[in-house]
This record gives C-alpha cells, structure tokens and sequence, in this order.
C-alpha cells in the first residue's frame, strides 16, 4: 500500500508527538530536574543540515533554489546559528526529551532576501516547530497542529 506525502506527514508529526509524551511520562516518574530536562540531547547536540523542503499540511511542497542557503547548526552548548537564504541568525534551543525541541527566538541580520525566497515563511514558523525525527539520516522538524514539515539533510562541508 502506497501512502500519499500528507499521509506519511501526518504519520511522522503523530511518531514525534508520542516520543514526545513518553518522554515526558518517563521524565516525572522518575523525578528529573528542570535543569536537566532542558538540555539539548544527543541527538541533535553538534549536528548541521540543510533544508531540502517544506510540506504544508495542505500537501504544498515547497523546495529551496539552493539548499545551501538554508541551515542549522545545533551545537552543543544549546545554541543555535542558521542561514536562511540571504539572513543569518543565532538563537538558543533545547530539549526536554526524545522527541521535543524548542527554538528560541533568533537575532538576524535583515537583508532584503530575493522574491521566491523562503526566509519569511521560516523565520515566521520557527517557533512554532514542538517536535523532531531523524529517520533515514535526515532530520525532520514538525510544526505544531499539523501545520508541516520541514525535512533537512546533513550539511555538506
């Protein structure tokens, strides 16, 4: 059986948002601290990547001219630097579990990015991203209430 990309988008958002209330589950039961709660795990901690697209919820695929421009960097110590097209950013982001993210918000410069561009969409939706997968070595960063995907690939050098 063939599943449609709204499909598959819908089953990775639901993967994510019961990695996300397990861990959450785990982490009271066992008495965790806020402190610890909050860093960046493992899986994320010292990792890039590049933007391959966006699936809308609507099934609209929206695809970068050039993945290079887009990208996130999540270093270790739970910052966050990004190129979105023509902007560069840094911001904070964290973890309280498998599963969830949070990014805080990002200082950018504020060039004028070209038309087609799809720095505004990103830099608007940012926030809103609650939950990630990485599945078949991309990273997957969902927004919350359905509202899409954004699939990335690990940055080249």
């Amino acid at each position: 059986m063939k599943l449609s990309r709204a499909a598959c988008s819908t089953m990775v958002i639901l993967a994510c948002q019961l990695a996300a209330g397990c861990a959450n589950r785990d982490a009271s039961m066992t008495g965790a601290n806020d402190a610890a709660e909050a860093a960046p795990t493992a899986g994320l901690a010292g990792t890039s990547w590049q933007l391959v697209e966006f699936q809308g919820s609507d099934d609209t695929t929206l695809r970068p001219d050039d993945s290079a421009k887009y990208t996130l960097e999540f270093h270790e110590d739970g910052r966050l630097t990004a190129r979105i097209d023509c902007n560069r950013g840094m911001g904070t982001w964290s973890s309280s579990g498998p599963g969830q993210i949070t990014l805080n918000p990002m200082a950018l410069t504020r060039a004028q990015c070209p038309e087609g561009s799809l720095h505004d969409q990103i830099v608007k939706q940012l926030e809103f991203i609650t939950s990630y997968v990485i599945r078949d070595g991309h990273l997957f960063l969902a927004l919350k209430a359905d509202g899409g995907i954004y699939e990335f690939r690990p940055a080249t050098p």
